[in-house]
């Protein structure tokens, strides 16, 4: 295979494994860390590298995702408000490895539209995600829970412009990732002209 064969395979084999779906085995901390290097290689205008982790592991991801479902209680319309969501997001850094919160760092005085910013720090994201499946290892990117919510932003101490990119969670998995699929056929979101 050439590169870009291995290229193509890697993308079109990627595939969310849910957090429910790890088994628990941990991932080195060096491959985390090589991950994080291949995000860092995204493209990003005027060269603001926007992109910023926080990386859960051991005690500290139970610890985070306890807090997560705090905000979740603390923060939601008690008729909106279920026990089994509250649940799920104590539960899902359980047999995950890790979690990786990414988030947006905002340019010093706006310099570079948020759109830009954002588009960079969501490929930085995708690195990470298929470099994750390079390695066979099972990821999952999250904006559930308190994801969005201006809750998360304060607990993590983060400027107003600041924004959370979501939760990647990665582990390992014993089930085999599902099949691909595209709901729209690709000719019909291509305008070719000439």
């Amino acid at each position: 295979m050439n590169t870009f064969e291995n290229l193509s395979s890697i993308i079109q084999s990627r595939r969310s494994i849910k957090p429910t779906d790890m088994n628990g085995s941990k991932i080195d901390n060096a491959v985390i860390r090589d991950l994080l290097e291949l995000a860092n290689w995204a493209p990003t205008h005027g060269r603001t590298e926007p992109w910023r982790f926080i990386v859960y592991e051991g005690d500290a991801k139970k610890t985070f995702c306890a807090d997560h479902a705090e905000l979740y209680k603390a923060n939601t319309d008690p008729e909106k408000f279920t026990t089994a969501k509250y649940q799920k997001i104590i539960e899902n850094g359980e047999a995950a490895s890790h979690i990786i919160l990414v988030y947006m760092k905002r340019t010093p005085n706006n310099s570079i539209p948020a759109v830009e910013e954002l588009a960079a720090v969501s490929a930085a994201m995708q690195n990470i995600l298929l470099g994750a499946t390079a390695l066979s290892i099972g990821s999952f990117w999250s904006t559930g829970g308190m994801g969005h919510h201006p809750s998360l932003k304060n607990y993590l101490g983060l400027g107003t412009d600041d924004v959370v990119m979501g939760l990647l969670f990665l582990g390992y998995s014993d089930k085999p990732a599902g099949a691909g699929k595209r709901n729209i056929p690709l000719e019909e979101k291509i305008t070719w002209r000439s």
